[in-house]
């Protein structure tokens, strides 16, 4: 018996990997993300899976089940939204199943800030103007953020930053980047990036509030910030300049 950590991946059913597929096809025990995870992902469970939605079940209530699917010999998908690598809460469920001697492995997903540049259609490292991006969030109901992960303190980079979880603070967000980035840094709020209901919101520093506030939008929302957003006049990279020396190709 094996726990699967998959990450479904940011919303649309198809950019689920099919090796996360694969597994969920082979799991008896499917645990899910609620509302974040489409329907059409638990569709690849086997028949009869037991298909639990965890969004209101605290962690201790969580390994509960897996345990007792452990005790049953049934393989477990724990179905987490986007990837697992960030805020996913798969490190605490980790540490609980090491504990417990339960075996796991972990499949990557297609993350949210991916699915966010793919709908803008855009590199988000733009030669000459950007080659950092820094992923990050703001305190809300949620744990604090540690010490020297502010907004000021990163925003001192420059960076092109990917704020997760964070729409509901966009005045503190603007607040404090706007004397770090300018009144006129581009700002993209991508809303639902993936799904049939996606909405993508383009403003600045000094504009987005309003525009956000008009939209009525206030969850499930990336913010990006950045020069590299909608920037046109960029430099070419040295990968595929024509001045760059190439190895010559090996003779058969």
């Amino acid at each position: 018996m094996s726990v699967h950590f998959i990450g479904a991946g940011p919303g649309a059913a198809d950019l689920l990997t099919l090796r996360g597929r694969d597994l969920i096809q082979k799991s008896q025990v499917c645990l899910y993300a609620g509302s974040l995870v489409p329907k059409e992902v638990l569709a690849h469970a086997p028949a009869g899976a037991r298909i639990i939605d965890s969004a209101e079940m605290n962690l201790d209530e969580i390994i509960a089940v897996i345990a007792a699917a452990h005790e049953e010999g049934l393989d477990v998908a724990r179905i987490h939204s986007g990837d697992l690598s960030i805020w996913s809460t798969m490190a605490e469920q980790i540490r609980r199943l090491t504990q417990l001697g339960i075996p796991y492995d972990v499949t990557p997903g297609v993350p949210s800030f991916a699915a966010a540049a793919a709908a803008l259609s855009q590199e988000l490292t733009l030669p000459e103007i950007a080659q950092t991006l820094i992923l990050t969030r703001t305190s809300t109901r949620s744990t604090p953020m540690p010490l020297g992960e502010d907004l000021t303190t990163l925003g001192k980079t420059g960076a092109t930053m990917a704020i997760h979880l964070s729409i509901m603070n966009l005045e503190m967000v603007t607040s404090q980047l706007l004397p770090l980035y300018g009144a006129d840094c581009p700002v993209v709020v991508v809303y639902r990036a993936s799904w049939p209901d996606q909405a993508i919101l383009r403003g600045t520093l000094s504009t987005i509030q309003e525009i956000v506030a008009a939209s009525g939008i206030n969850k499930n929302a990336l913010i990006l910030v950045g020069k590299s957003l909608g920037q046109s006049v960029f430099g070419e990279s040295y990968l595929y300049s024509a001045s760059r020396d190439r190895e010559p190709e090996a003779k058969a």
